[in-house]
């Protein structure tokens, strides 16, 4: 900080004072000074270290008013040391220390803190002479000389919201070292968040009224104030149960259960979509043989596509280039008890569509998935290449139309670019992140996290009641 101050003038303090530490959030706590104590010391609970390689943080939550247990601030720090310190009553603790900057008065400076349960104590922070600088005269008959903070500085901080909480983030995946999933982490963690890889098939729930819960392994995992569901399709039941329970424990999901199951759904997804006008290939849909003719006829005939409704990554997707291939296409699935879409083929389009990626109602990102290898799918995990587009204004309006009408806060719409303006494949509620960061060069995991900090309700912290 470029306001640590080096006037080397007599600064006088008493044994007790009103302190801020804005590096972690605290607009004011009251702190004792005790020249006796070497480690200064704050009460915090939900100690919580995470981080990858050399950069060690921790996340933890502190209650500074002894008599307002509604005021909750969770904040993360870098770690800078791990040592055993023996409290004043004789016990010895292993603790985190981090470093935060002080501020008493008009004067701050960087000071050394350990994390622990002080919730017994009259005082929630200690200051030790260890964080006292040379000029810092503490007068022991004296109380309160510098600037009173006091609680009035926690309905400004309310007011003017100038804080950002660190929030505690689970994602839902079975695969931790995916792309996606890697790229979530670094961007939480670079904004101070804690993140937790949760694997979704490990979880089972504690389905009551009173407390529903969620456990792994035998225990409880709590404090969550987001989830980001990243859920394979092969589990989506399974998974949407979880996003359910984690709904009804009031975490904020970023996309809900009900959003998911829409989006996975592509007959009810192109139902939905259709009633609220949004473009997309002429689609049909039976159960019965007898009705293949009618289909073929209202998808315009043939060349079509045919889509198995369980299909992913271009799996299960079919064009049928003449009549009697269709026919043939079709019978085939139904002989096989398939559910099956027969949809109209967009010839000027072959091999290529649009993702773009939905953020908060807000396209982040858009590519050209284009197929090399004369293939008209242009999924990249077929082969596909992702290029850098620019879209039009009415392609925008729709991705994010499409977004809403299925309820998604995170969408990879797929669109195909036809004569007659843009239409909608899909509305994916999972969309991977590797093609289009990669194509775009843009950072669309912090564009998440951001999202997430605006809308997930930080449990207790931030709300401080009747101020």
């Amino acid at each position: 900080m470029n306001n640590h101050v080096q006037d080397e003038k007599e600064f006088i303090l008493g044994w007790e004072e009103w302190v801020a530490l804005p590096s972690i959030d605290v607009p004011a706590i009251k702190a004792k000074i005790d020249t006796g104590a070497k480690t200064s010391a704050i009460h915090a609970f939900m100690i919580e270290p995470y981080g990858r390689g050399d950069v060690k943080k921790v996340r933890f939550g502190v209650q500074p008013i002894p008599d307002r247990p509604d005021i909750v601030i969770f904040s993360s720090a870098n770690i800078v040391d791990q040592r055993e310190i023996t409290s004043s009553n004789g016990e010895t603790e292993m603790r985190f220390v981090i470093e935060t900057i002080i501020k008493i008065g008009e004067q701050e400076w960087p000071i050394e803190v350990s994390l622990t349960n002080r919730e017994t104590m009259q005082y929630r922070m200690l200051i030790g002479r260890s964080a006292l600088r040379d000029n810092i005269i503490v007068d022991p008959n004296l109380s309160f000389v510098q600037e009173d903070f006091s609680v009035n500085a926690y309905a400004v901080k309310k007011k003017e919201n100038q804080y950002a909480a660190s929030l505690k983030i689970g994602i839902l995946s079975r695969e931790p070292n995916n792309y996606s999933t890697q790229r979530l982490i670094e961007a939480a963690e670079n904004r101070n968040h804690l993140v937790q890889i949760i694997h979704t098939t490990k979880c089972y729930m504690n389905i009551s009224s009173t407390k529903p819960e969620v456990y792994i392994e035998g225990k409880s995992i709590e404090g969550f104030n987001a989830i980001i569901p990243r859920i394979g399709s092969s589990i989506t039941f399974y998974g949407m149960a979880l996003v359910r329970q984690f709904e009804a424990m009031g975490v904020y999901t970023l996309n809900s259960a009900a959003a998911i199951g829409a989006s996975r759904d592509k007959l009810y997804a192109h139902q939905l979509l259709a009633r609220s006008g949004i473009d997309m290939p002429n689609t049909g849909f039976a159960r019965s043989a007898k009705a293949n003719n009618d289909l073929i006829k209202f998808v315009g005939g043939a060349p079509l596509v045919v889509k198995l409704l369980e299909g992913t990554q271009g799996k299960g997707v079919v064009l049928a280039e003449t009549k009697k291939a269709a026919e043939s296409v079709i019978g085939a699935f139904q002989g096989l008890k398939a559910n099956i879409l027969v949809q109209e083929y967009i010839k000027e389009s072959a091999g290529t569509d649009i993702r773009c990626l939905v953020v908060g109602n807000k396209v982040i990102a858009a590519i050209k998935r284009q197929n090399n290898d004369g293939d008209f799918r242009a999924n990249i995990h077929r082969g596909g290449k992702a290029y850098k587009v620019t879209l039009t204004k009415e392609e925008r309006q729709t991705a994010v139309r499409a977004t809403k009408v299925l309820g998604l806060s995170l969408a990879g719409v797929d669109f195909l670019r036809s004569e007659r303006g843009p239409k909608v494949l899909e509305v994916n509620s999972s969309p991977g992140l590797e093609a289009i960061e990669g194509a775009t060069g843009k950072d669309i995991a912090s564009a998440i996290i951001e999202h997430i900090e605006k809308f997930a309700k930080v449990r207790q912290s931030n709300k401080w009641k009747g101020l």
